[in-house]
């Protein structure tokens, strides 16, 4: 038996933020937990980054991961959005550098192509991935949660040599 790591993924947001634990043994894979952390519309932003940050502390004391893997911003045509997710990754950066636990990004086309092997994939594809790779009986309810653990799988470097 090898070594295993635990791969924490992370689809930033700050109204919802995915995240996804792997660990890895080898070729073997298997899904640890996953889920979203959500933040009540309605406060100041910087309440609730701070609660982001409480609800991302949890969680990295509940999976303890070895690594951390952030999904880069994606720009899109909402400038005002793009601002606010990368004040969310900020903490996220924060927390992890504040833990001792290593960061590593990658792009949604390298993510994509990773777990499915086209960087054009769309969410439906890349969730049905997710499920073959971890051997998950259903997707994840919420896409936020499947792409987290699709980052995770991307770090864990196995999606090129299965």
């Amino acid at each position: 038996m090898g070594k295993t790591h635990r791969i924490l993924g992370v689809d930033p947001g700050f109204g919802r933020l995915g995240f996804g634990c792997i660990e890895t043994d080898g070729s073997a894979m298997r899904a640890i937990d996953y889920g979203i952390i959500s933040t009540k519309a309605g406060g100041t932003f910087s309440h609730r980054l701070r609660e982001l940050g409480d609800d991302f502390v949890a969680v990295l004391q509940s999976t303890k991961p070895q690594i951390v893997v952030c999904e880069t911003l994606f720009f899109s045509m909402n400038v005002k959005t793009a601002i606010d997710v990368a004040q969310a990754r900020g903490v996220i950066l924060y927390l992890c550098e504040k833990q001792g636990i290593p960061l590593v990004e990658f792009g949604p086309g390298q993510i994509k192509s990773a777990v499915t092997g086209s960087g054009r994939a769309d969410k439906k594809g890349v969730a049905q991935m997710v499920c073959r790779w971890l051997s998950l009986p259903i997707s994840p309810k919420v896409d936020d949660a499947a792409d987290a653990l699709a980052i995770a799988i991307t770090a864990a470097g196995l999606a090129s040599t299965r």
